[in-house]
């Protein structure tokens, strides 16, 4: 079916997207692999080509637009690339919301027109060891000290752990337990007793950076204060819904692009003198996997527009991010079976995606978290 949810204005942007692609990141993106980490200058020239801090408003540099159909049309473009390392999705649907809604006017002056340009690189570090998707078990502390707070603990599995200028650390500010009294700091690159641990050796997505982070008496001016203090974890939930719609379109659209592949690679391939394509079985397959991402898709740009009109639940953001998540997985191992031994190979696509997509179904709230967040609305 034809998709109505963009317009000529958001195809032009994919146009610009896919020249960005071609010209910074794809005759790079080995390297980067190899290296466990993506160039400086591709953030620069992300922020040269308009890409970071769509939502941003235009005094700071941002892009102006809160029309998310930009990020989406950005994540869909990176996931059909492959480009997994240079992750402009976290900076700007992930941490932007925080700096822009939360930020006094100080804090934007100081941090945004660095966020825009590539020049400030940003994270968000919630994950600590042992407590997963669990908020309520963040240890990680920040004692008030008058003028600034003293920060202790650590943190884990921190996408652009290495790379970035700027962590948003949530951390707990009362000794009270549970999801209350929690706060966010940010906590700036260079800062004395903040550390960063090895950069992870992960299975996929291995241009991106992902590290341990260490905080050890660590002295966060108040003015780093990002919000109320102890009004964390109502910010958490209210950005949380973004957040999964972004991983669910980009979960779709790698689900697509793999079965476009597949379909073209098993006209090609012949087995027992004719194509696979000829075999009822492979037809059956195919015909399953399109059928499967068609539905998603439009589940998919009806949470797109939801959230454009403000509108979007954080039942539905969950719906969205574990069934478009689990399908992409379940396809990316359906669609490396139809290659064959060739899709054990690291230089085919369905094998980069195989491994770089398995992620999909655990960060952002795993599959169990979003059936029980379901789950606890329908049944209380």
């Amino acid at each position: 079916m034809q998709r109505d949810i963009y317009t000529e204005e958001h195809e032009a942007f994919r146009e610009t997207i896919r020249a960005f692609l071609a010209k910074e990141v794809l005759p790079h993106h080995d390297r980067w692999e190899r290296a466990g980490i993506v160039d400086r200058s591709a953030w620069t020239a992300a922020g040269a080509h308009g890409l970071l801090g769509l939502a941003v408003p235009e005094e700071y540099g941002g892009g102006g637009s809160a029309d998310f159909r930009h990020s989406a049309v950005l994540a869909e473009e990176f996931t059909r690339a492959g480009a997994s390392g240079l992750a402009l999705g976290l900076h700007n649907d992930i941490i932007g919301p925080y700096l822009t809604s939360l930020a006094n006017e100080e804090q934007r002056r100081r941090w945004l027109p660095g966020f825009c340009s590539g020049e400030i690189v940003t994270a968000i570090a919630m994950t600590e060891p042992g407590t997963g998707s669990d908020l309520q078990g963040i240890r990680t502390q920040a004692v008030d000290q008058g003028d600034h707070y003293l920060l202790n603990g650590s943190k884990t599995f921190i996408s652009n752990g290495i790379i970035a200028d700027l962590v948003v650390v949530v951390a707990r500010t009362t000794p009270e337990g549970g999801a209350h009294g929690l706060s966010l700091l940010v906590v700036e690159r260079g800062m004395p007793g903040f550390e960063r641990g090895r950069n992870l050796d992960k299975i996929g997505q291995k241009a991106q950076d992902t590290a341990e982070l260490f905080f050890d008496d660590v002295r966060v001016p108040k003015a780093n204060l990002l919000g109320e203090e102890n009004g964390a974890f109502v910010s958490l939930m209210r950005n949380l819904a973004q957040e999964r719609l972004a991983i669910a379109v980009a979960a779709i659209a790698g689900a697509e692009y793999l079965v476009e592949i597949t379909t073209e690679y098993v006209k090609q391939r012949e087995a027992f003198g004719r194509p696979l394509a000829k075999l009822q079985h492979v037809r059956f397959e195919i015909a399953e996997l399109a059928t499967e991402c068609a539905v998603t898709r439009a589940f998919v740009d009806r949470c797109i527009t939801e959230h454009n009109r403000y509108a979007l639940t954080p039942v539905d953001a969950s719906m969205a991010k574990w069934w478009a998540t689990e399908l992409q997985k379940r396809t990316a191992d359906r669609c490396l079976q139809l290659h064959g031994g060739y899709g054990y190979m690291a230089e085919y696509p369905v094998a980069k995606a195989f491994t770089d997509g398995r992620i999909q179904t655990i960060y952002g709230g795993t599959t169990e978290i979003m059936k029980e967040i379901i789950g606890r609305s329908l049944l209380g």
